[in-house]
Parts: C-alpha cells; structure tokens; sequence
C-alpha cells in the first residue's frame, strides 16, 4: 500500500469523535470506504441513503419519545464501534511491509482505531444524560462523549464542549438561552424516567408534566457500591466552574467533606484531556491518590467519561520499583518530610567523593605507580566541572585518572628503557584492568544507588550525623534503623531526590544516550512524512491534532509490547507530565510536594483537600504554607462550600466535635436531612467494643435495608474486627486494596479519607484521638464518611463535642 493511499484510506468511522473542542464544530467529510478510490457519484449517492436523520423529540415529548431517540444514539454507538474495528483488522492485515513510513503510519492508525475503541466500549453506561431546549427552538443531548451522524449531522454533545457549559451553569436567574433543562435518568441503555427542570415558565403553558429536581438527590441516595461514580450528569454550578478552569498554574479546591472535591478533580482532569488533547496526550495527567484502597476506589471514573490514558499512583508507589511501607513512627516520618533533606542527601552524594591524605602506591603489569593526592584532586575537581550527575560524573572521574596515571607509567618505563620510544598505547588499557587501580578509584568515588545511600544514612549514626549536623541527636536515633528495612512512605521522595544527584550508574550511558538521540530523530524525520501525508485525511475527518510526528516515532521505536504515553510514564521516574491532579493534598509532606513539582516543570496542578482534615504529622496550617516554597504568585484558590454526601445532622455532630477541640472548620450547607439519627452507644470495658462492632454492622444493614458499611476503628483494634467480621460474614469483608468491593469492611480513619459509605460504625473516638497526638482531623474525617447513618461505640469517655448527643 502507498504512502498516499496509506492515509487516504482512514473511513469516517471517527466523525463522531469530538476530541478537541474545535471537532464539535468541525463540518466533517463524507466517509470514505476502501483505499481512497470512491468515486464522488457514490459518495454522494451514499450521502443521500445517509441522511434520514433522527428526528429531535419535540419541547414537550414524553419518555416514549426520549427512548426512541436514545436508541438511535446506541445504535449509532453500535455501527461506529464495527467501523472502527473493521477499519483496525484492516489495518492489522497489511502487516509490516513497505517503508518505514508505510509501517509508522500503519502502527499509528492502529494506535487511532485501538484508543477510539477503547473510548467507545467504555462509554456504553448511560451514554447520554440530559437534553437542552434552548430559546431558538433549538434541543441539545448532552452525553459522555460527542456523537456525529454519518451524514455530519450532530447526534450528541460532549459534557466537555463549550455549548454543554450551560447545562451546568443555567438557573432560572441566568438562563443563558436555556428554557428547559431535562434529566435523562438510565439504567444502562434503557430511559427509565425524565426530570425536566424549568427556568421559562412559558414552558409550564405548554403542558409539560416532568418537571422536578430530584436527579441530584437520586444520585446522593443511591446505594454505595465500593466504586466511585462519575458525577457528569448532576455536576452543580459551582463545580463546573472550578472543572473548567485555566490548566496553567496551580489550582486548589478546598472543601470539606462531602462537597464532591475528588469528583471535581477526576472530571476537571477529564475536561483537561479533551481541551488540550494534543499537549497531554503525550505528557500525561498524573492523578496522585492517599493509597492504593483510595485509587480502586475512584479507577473507574475516567474510563466512564471516555478517558483511559492517565496514570494514577499512590506517594508509596511513585519511586519505580519502590512500595513505600507505612512509617510507624510520626516523628520519623515529620523529621523525613523537611525540605531540609535536599541539603542533606546532597552532602550525602558529595561524601561519597574522598582524596587519599597520602601517596599510595598501584600496581600495573608489575610495575608500581604511585598516586598522589593532588591527582585525586585534579580529578575530582575536573568530573564535578561537567556538572553532571554523581554516577555519569564518576565516567569523566575514572578517565582523567586513568589517563595520568598512564602518562605516568610511561614515563617511568621510557626511563627504564633509557628513552626507548616504543608503542605504549596499550598502557591505558592495561591500567583500566589493574586491581591495585580499580580499588583506589572505587575508595575514591564509589558508584552508589539510591537505596544504597538512604540505607548507609539510615544505619550508619557517624555517616548522617557528619552530613546532617542540623538534626538534633535525638532526631538522627529517631531515623536509625537496621541494614535491609524496607523503605517508608516518607523515604520515597528522600529516594527520589537521591536518584535526581546520583543519576544513572551506567558508566556507558553518554554514548548510549547518543546513539538513541541520533535513532530518535531519524525516526521523527520518518514521522513527520507519514503525519504530513495522513493530515489531508485528518483533516477532512475533523480530528486534526489527534496525531503526532511523536506520537507515531514513539510507536515507531518500540520494540516490546506497544505502551501508551501513560504506561511508558509509569515506569519512568524522570517522565514530566502535563499536569497533576493531588488528593487529600493537606497531608503531604514538603518533600513530597518536592518531588511532585518535579514530575510537572510548568508547575500545572490541580490540588485538592481540605486543611481542617489534616491528620499526617507533616500536614499543613495552610495553602500558602504548603505550596508556598514551590511557587510565586501562581496559587489560585477555589472553596466549594456544599455538603453533597453527608445528611445535616451527621455534619453538625461533626462540626461540634471538631470546634470543641479546637480544629477551625468552614461551616458547611447541606442538601438533605438525615432520615437516621446518630446512635452512640457506651460499653462497660474496651474488650467488648469488638463484638459490639459485629453487632453493629448487623443492626446498620438492618436499618439501611442494603448498602456499604466501614468499621473506622484505630490501628490496633482494626485487624481484631476485621476477623471477627471474617468470622461472621466471611467474604462479603473486604480486606487491601480490593476491600471496597464488599459490603463490609474494616479500616483506620487514615484509610478512609476521600471514600464513603452508606453507614459507618465508629469505634472509640478518644483512641483515635490520642492515635492522632492530638490533631483532630482523623476523628472529623471518620464522622463525615457516611451517606446514611453514624454509629458510635466508645468504652473510654468521648472527646468534647459529643456530650449533647451522648
């Protein structure tokens, strides 16, 4: 196949594809089928058998009308999936054959037709959510991806579009030429009801009957199912504006519980996807979650909302290689959060660079050379003069002194020789293989790994008390630990920052590095031809930007499995993303703030959390004080001040609690009441708490009828309930990083920020408290987790803020 039927043969299969904003907008091509050989009489013929279009359900079509249109949209979902998979077999078939730009944009086609699949298979649930019927008589579905019919005529908005903005931002004061806003309520792909809210009231006079607000109340009530949920078709106002928000600079959303912070972020990175598809697409988003049980829980968002290219990790997981454990000591873990440690690991690096204090004496093929300090020296000093890190430094190190003491040798045999002027080119060589040699070179710069250097400072006191006298003694006893420990949560950036000055311990790699360069821009000049002729093609098909002369080399140079820009991310700590959503960000450390501004140079984030719920022991006073190091004048700050998740009468008992023991809140609004009262219940002695959580967790299915209930219990009584929970429901208990796909499970309060639950048993409160030293944020994180119900067990008397309910 050409190069020139290669991209002429692309079908219309992605005309529904708005993958920018530009493509909802775009007058997209007829489609074309085979290899760019139909003639125009067919294409028109074509066109024409194409076009009945579906009729728009008029301003006062009922649900009947609604499903009718509904299934015409599944239906087109349906044929655009065959296209796409015929047009990939296709594509497959013609296998590695022509020239190298044949075979990149084969590969890159392929990539096309696999990513759009992937968008279509992932969007099946509730396709479309809501219908607009603006003032002009027009009517606007809005649905999780855009949808074009084959003839070109709109089908379905993407939530992402600018025209979709007004579903989230009209009201009956600001209608923005919008008289109905209805709710298409789906189970799957069937329309099981209509909530139309009215902001004309010319509309009431024209009999409509399915006016209400109850699509956002349904959502709130819903059962919990241990995954979570997109929010597209109830985000409120406020939300969207914070979703739609500039990507440059850092953005933070501060809200307390419940106001749908983590949602915000997961469709605000969505949204970043769809509107800069071309930069991000490459560079990736990185979403950084609390834990592994936080991630499962929100990993299915994205795919809902038709993106699958993000890379999510948890702060144990982000040094490749690496699962940070949890440190157990909170002062360990504050003393490892300072940024006091970019000095200290640099010093580290630099202790490892030692002279001799005397002449010593090497031996090569026999003949003894001595090395004096001031060689040492001059190498040293000429390695560190490259500016490169530890490791690839210690390459130029290794040269210099194994070309003096050369020079020196020859000089001592021509003298031996009396002035003998043979060939001695070998000598480097033979001095490069000298023991005698190898050994000096490695006392004096000894190649080091990361893990190498954390674990020496670790558990060596004379080591990190000479490169770290700014830490007190006790301090540096506090961080001391055994040969072979495993590595924390907190060593990760300390490990991230050690691999940024020791760099790579290949002392071949400049070479290495040259030669990929030289491939590498052999293999985008090759990519630049085969996008310049596919862009004709691209064009005509209104998804111009969704393919790129790197994109198609990184393709092109692959030599395993095909990884996307996500995947290759994942693996490689020097990858710097596009932007970075942070959750629960109050918690994190200046060290690790450290390391993730240097995932994202353009300093572009979205972070999210909530000050008042601060548990960690490096957990910020304030936005300003967390981000502040980091940045200039870049900070800007959203609140979102609704309580979409827990009903007014948990809030309140939280609020007490949390003011009377003296943690500053913002006073939340509230959507719903609560249909059940708190319960708190007191037990003679601690040892009966745990059969009274059992108890409990029976009495809140009981009264929930069905739903997820969390025991938030502390540490040292959470692996006693969750077997005791084993013992009575067995594997409906849910245990690691899967636990929320049960209906029953057991964790501390640390574990449950950012999840939710439709019923929570709190057990001890004033073991939580003390657990935190104190800070209060835990307990206000645990009382705050629940849709439905709260259940408090306590043996020892409750912290201050309980009393009226108790």
């Amino acid at each position: 196949m050409s190069d020139t039927n290669t991209a002429a043969s692309i079908t219309s299969d992605l005309n529904g594809h708005d993958s920018t904003p530009a493509d909802d907008d775009a007058q997209l091509s007829p489609a074309k089928t085979g290899a760019g050989t139909e003639s125009d009489e067919t294409i028109e013929a074509r066109e024409q058998s194409d076009a009945q279009l579906i009729p728009l359900p008029p301003l006062e079509g009922g649900i009947d009308q609604e499903r009718a249109y509904v299934a015409a949209l599944y239906r087109r979902l349906d044929e655009l999936r065959e296209e796409n998979q015929t047009q990939l077999n296709r594509v497959r078939s013609t296998g590695a054959v022509g020239t190298m730009q044949n075979i990149s944009e084969r590969d890159a086609f392929a990539s096309m037709y696999e990513d759009r699949l992937a968008q279509l298979n992932a969007v099946d649930d509730r396709l479309v959510f809501g219908r607009l019927d603006l003032e002009n008589g027009d009517a606007r579905y809005i649905g999780r991806i855009g949808l074009t019919s084959s003839d070109r005529q709109r089908l379905l908005l993407d939530w992402r579009a600018p025209e979709s903005g007004v579903f989230y931002q009209a009201t009956a004061f600001d209608r923005q030429g919008v008289r109905r806003r209805r709710h298409l309520l789906l189970k799957r792909r069937a329309v099981q009801g209509l909530e139309d809210e009215v902001l004309d009231t010319s509309v009431l006079e024209e009999g409509t009957e399915n006016h209400g607000d109850g699509a956002l109340l349904a959502a709130l009530k819903a059962r919990r199912t241990g995954q979570m949920g997109d929010i597209v078709a109830t985000i409120q106002a406020e939300q969207d504006r914070i979703i739609r928000a500039d990507r440059s600079g850092i953005l933070v959303v501060q809200g307390g519980p419940g106001t749908g912070k983590t949602a915000v972020a997961l469709h605000r990175a969505a949204y970043l996807l769809y509107a800069h598809r071309e930069r991000l697409k490459s560079a990736g988003v990185l979403i950084v979650g609390p834990s592994s049980t936080f991630l499962s829980y929100i990993e299915r968002v994205l795919p809902s909302l038709g993106e699958t290219g993000v890379v999510m990790s948890s702060l144990a997981d982000l040094y490749p290689g690496i699962r940070g454990m949890e440190e157990t000591d909170p002062l360990a873990a504050e003393i490892k959060g300072r940024l006091d440690w970019t000095e200290i690991i640099a010093d580290a690096v630099a202790h490892r660079r030692r002279t001799i204090p005397e002449p010593r004496e090497v031996r090569v093929e026999g003949v003894k050379v001595t090395v004096t300090p001031k060689m040492v020296r001059r190498g040293i000093e000429r390695a560190k003069a490259t500016g490169k890190p530890y490791n690839e430094a210690r390459s130029t190190f290794v040269k210099v002194m194994i070309k003096e003491i050369a020079e020196k040798l020859e000089r001592l045999l021509q003298k031996r020789s009396q002035g003998n002027e043979a060939d001695r080119s070998y000598l480097e060589e033979d001095v490069r293989h000298s023991r005698d040699v190898r050994v000096l070179l490695n006392l004096c710069w000894m190649p080091r790994t990361p893990q190498a250097l954390l674990e020496d400072l670790f558990s060596k006191p004379q080591y990190l008390a000479e490169v770290a006298p700014q830490l007190s003694p006790e301090e540096r006893a506090a961080l001391q630990r055994e040969p072979g420990a495993a590595f924390t949560i907190a060593d990760v950036p300390l490990l991230d920052e050690a691999a940024e000055l020791l760099g790579d311990l290949d002392e071949h790699a400049e070479r290495q590095e040259a030669r990929r360069q030289a491939a590498r821009e052999k293999d985008l000049e090759n990519a630049r031809k085969a996008v310049e002729n596919a862009s004709p093609a691209l064009e005509e098909m209104g998804i111009e930007g969704f393919l790129d002369a790197e994109a198609v080399a990184n393709l092109n140079s692959e030599t395993g499995p095909r990884l996307t820009a996500a995947e290759r991310a994942g693996v490689d700590r020097s990858w710097t993303y596009g932007h970075i959503v942070v959750d629960e960000a109050q918690e994190l450390s200046p060290m690790q703030w450290h390391m993730l501004m240097r995932r994202c140079p353009l300093k572009s984030f979205t972070v999210v959390g909530d000050i008042a719920q601060g548990s960690s022991a490096s957990a910020a006073q304030s936005w300003a004080q967390a981000l502040g190091p980091f940045i200039d004048d870049r900070l800007r700050i959203e609140e979102l001040t609704v309580n979409y998740r827990t009903p007014r009468n948990m809030v309140e008992l939280a609020e007490r609690v949390a003011e009377a023991n003296g943690l500053q809140i913002t006073s939340l609004r509230t959507v719903r009441e609560g249909e059940h009262e708190p319960v708190i219940e007191k037990h003679n002695d601690a040892g009966s708490l745990v059969s009274a959580a059992v108890t409990s967790v029976g009495a809140e299915q009981q009264r929930l009828g069905e739903g997820l209930v969390a025991v938030i219990a502390p540490q040292k009584l959470v692996e006693p309930v969750r077997e005791a929970l084993v013992a009575q429901y067995g594997k409906r208990v849910g245990a690691g990083a899967g636990s929320m796909a049960q209906d029953v499970v057991a964790m501390t309060a640390d574990e449950a920020k950012g999840l939710e639950f439709d019923g929570v048993v709190l057990v001890e409160p004033a073991a939580l408290l003390e657990e935190a030293r104190g800070r209060v944020g835990s307990l206000y994180v645990a009382m705050t987790r629940s849709t439905q119900s709260l259940r408090v067990l306590h043996s020892r008397p409750l912290p201050a803020g309980f009393a009226a309910e108790a």
